[in-house]
């Protein structure tokens, strides 16, 4: 298989990974699927990546997501 397309479908997946993010963490709900408040949100965290407190605002959200996680697999094997 040609190399462009095997980066694309790696890109594919990709998206498509980042889009479950979106739907798990329920922010299409959460916004009535208003792209514009949820493309505002993804601009607000990035800002928050770009501050000072990048590294302890990146432990925050990688505990909560881990335990995010964790309550997912936990609920997904009863």
């Amino acid at each position: 298989m040609r190399s462009w397309r095997v980066k694309r479908r790696e890109r594919t997946r990709q998206l498509i990974e980042l889009g479950g993010l979106i739907a798990k963490a329920e922010l299409i709900e959460l916004t009535d699927d208003d792209r514009a408040v949820i493309l505002g949100l993804l601009i607000e965290a990035a800002t928050k990546l770009k501050g000072e407190n990048r590294d302890q605002q990146l432990l925050i959200w990688r505990r909560r997501g881990a335990r995010a996680f964790a309550q997912n697999q936990l609920a997904e094997s009863r």
